[in-house]
C-alpha cells in the first residue's frame, strides 16, 4: 500500500510537471516526485539513498533550477499552446503506460535471493564508486562543472 501510493505521488508529480504553465508550479511538482522517490527508497531499505536523493535531488538541484528561472527571460504567455488535445493525449499515455505495466509485471516471476544489501549499504556504495567507477565519478564531475560555468557565462551575457 506504502509503495503504490507513492509510486502514484510520483506519476501524479511527473505528469503535473508536464502539464503546468507556470514553471515555479512545475519546480513543486517536480519536488513532490523527488521526495516520493525517496520514500520509495526507504521501503527499499536504501535509507542512505533516500537521503541523498531528499538533500541534492529535491534541495540543491531544485534551488538552482530556480536559480536557472530567476536568471532567465520569463515565460512568454502567448506562445503557450495548451489544449484540450494535448490534455487527452497525455491522459491516454498515461494510461496506456499503466496498462503496459500492469501487463509486464502480472505474469512476471522474480525468484527471491537472499542477499546482504540492507548491511552497510553505504560502504557497498563507497568501496563501489571509488573502485569501480571512479573514472565515471570524475567524469560526471568534471561534467557538471563544465556545465554550471557555461550556464553563468550564458546568463550574464547581455542581449544586443
Amino acid at each position: 500500500i506504502a509503495f503504490m501510493a507513492l509510486a502514484l505521488v510520483a506519476i501524479i508529480g511527473g505528469v503535473l510537471l508536464l502539464n503546468l504553465n507556470k514553471v515555479v508550479h512545475m519546480v513543486v511538482a517536480l519536488i513532490f516526485t523527488f521526495v516520493s522517490i525517496a520514500g520509495i527508497y526507504i521501503l527499499l531499505s536504501a535509507e542512505f539513498i533516500a537521503a541523498v536523493q531528499v538533500l541534492i535531488y529535491s534541495g540543491a538541484i531544485t534551488i538552482i533550477m530556480l536559480f536557472g528561472i530567476m536568471l532567465t527571460k520569463p515565460y512568454d504567455e502567448s506562445e503557450a499552446t495548451t489544449g484540450k488535445w494535448r490534455k487527452i493525449l497525455v491522459f491516454l499515455g498515461v494510461l496506456g503506460f499503466a496498462f503496459a505495466v500492469y501487463l509486464g509485471i502480472y505474469h512476471l516471476d522474480i525468484q527471491q535471493v537472499p542477499t546482504t544489501l540492507h548491511e552497510d549499504n553505504t560502504l557497498q556504495i563507497g568501496k563501489a564508486l571509488y573502485s569501480k567507477y571512479i573514472f565515471t565519478f570524475v567524469f560526471v564531475s568534471v561534467l557538471l562543472l563544465v556545465a554550471l560555468i557555461r550556464a553563468s557565462i550564458i546568463a550574464k551575457r547581455e542581449d544586443k
